[in-house]
């Protein structure tokens, strides 16, 4: 009974840390998307983006490769600009995991409670926006944001990444029905 508890929490935990990237999007359903087939990033919003350089270029990276996929190209005339924010919050996670029934001590005195044992663990859940502009109006008209948990590893950074962008931007151009 034991092991199958722990078990349950260990795999509940694994899942919980490994989900996948929530995606949502909103835009402005009175424009014809058809029109922009240009971009640009939008340095002075990226620029004031708070995380490392490094990950600022997998990103901006990630979405060249996925505009150009899409068939837009890069200008110095865009129709359209991209600028990109992030958010993070760190996650703390307490789990209770009871061995068996009778007296005991755990966070204070309880009386059902023998032998239970206090699981903390902490994770990165980040957001990344990525906002379309049009270049000529200077109005947003599209914004996607993913949400998801982060990781530290260089290697798996590049594909987590890549995987927040490509997952945003697969709602790109929006389907207007």
């Amino acid at each position: 009974m034991k092991t199958l508890k722990l078990l349950s929490l260990t795999l509940l935990f694994l899942l919980s840390a490994c989900s996948t990237v929530r995606v949502y999007s909103d835009f402005d359903n009175t424009v014809d998307f058809s029109h922009y087939k240009t971009y640009a990033f939008q340095k002075s919003g990226v620029d004031k983006v708070e995380i490392s350089d490094l990950d600022k270029k997998r990103i901006l990276r990630a979405i060249d490769a996925e505009m150009n996929k899409k068939g837009y190209t890069k200008s110095d005339t865009p129709d359209l600009l991209v600028n990109i924010f992030t958010k993070e919050r760190e996650r703390v996670d307490v789990d209770q995991y009871n061995a068996g029934w009778g007296y005991g001590w755990g966070w204070g005195w309880n009386p059902y409670m023998w032998g239970g044992r206090t699981y903390v663990s902490t994770s990165t859940e980040g957001t990344l926006y990525i906002d379309l502009i049009d270049a000529k109006k200077k109005e947003l008209i599209w914004q996607g944001k993913g949400s998801g948990y982060l990781t530290e590893e260089r290697t798996k950074k590049e594909e987590r990444i890549q995987e927040f962008v490509s997952k945003i931007l697969a709602q790109f151009p929006p389907d207007k029905k």
